[in-house]
């Protein structure tokens, strides 16, 4: 599938792996997709998130999944229905940092150290880049350019889709300033 990758796609998955890398992360995520995504300039998918008010080289998006990953990646969905429970997920963080450290449940760690070697794609950035395919035979275009991954990246569920969502980053945003062209959602 990589070969199908455009320039610009190829730099934003090799820019994933440079992101997970300086977050010491064990794998790369749909966050470093994203991230990677929001530093690069001139492919679509930056012109994308440049038009739709995205166009400050990441930082918002950084700082909302930064927040996202203290809660230990729960999305807001996820931290409202369990409000709903009673259950105070920014009590159960503050107690967790108190005891053991800031950051204590951002999952980067492993064995006291941080992570070293080798960054395997988690499952879901692997479903974004095979989702990003899917959307671009459904586009009718031969190749998987940088906008494709954003559009995957909106159509899944979870902290990315949401931050980009709060961002007014979503498919239909995207599809609207690309011009349109076969905006139908690819499922799979």
């Amino acid at each position: 599938m990589f070969e199908r990758f455009t320039r610009d796609a190829r730099a934003v998955v090799t820019g994933a792996v440079e992101e997970s890398e300086r977050a010491g992360a064990g794998s790369v995520g749909t966050e470093h997709l994203l991230l990677a995504l929001a530093e690069r300039s001139g492919g679509k998918g930056s012109f994308a998130l440049a038009a739709l008010g995205v166009g400050d080289r990441g930082e918002s998006l950084r700082a909302s999944l930064a927040d996202a990953r203290r809660l230990a990646g729960l999305s807001k969905a996820e931290t409202d229905a369990l409000a709903g429970l009673g259950i105070d997920v920014a009590e159960i963080v503050s107690r967790v940092e108190e005891a053991h450290g800031a950051g204590a449940l951002t999952g980067d760690r492993h064995d006291g150290r941080w992570w070293r070697g080798r960054r395997s794609f988690s499952r879901p950035a692997k479903d974004v880049l095979e989702q990003s395919l899917r959307i671009a035979l459904a586009r009718h275009e031969r190749s998987i350019g940088d906008h494709h991954i954003l559009l995957a990246l909106t159509t899944g569920r979870g902290v990315v889709a949401e931050v980009l969502a709060d961002h007014g980053v979503t498919f239909e945003s995207v599809t609207r300033v690309l011009g349109g062209g076969g905006g139908e959602r690819a499922v799979g």
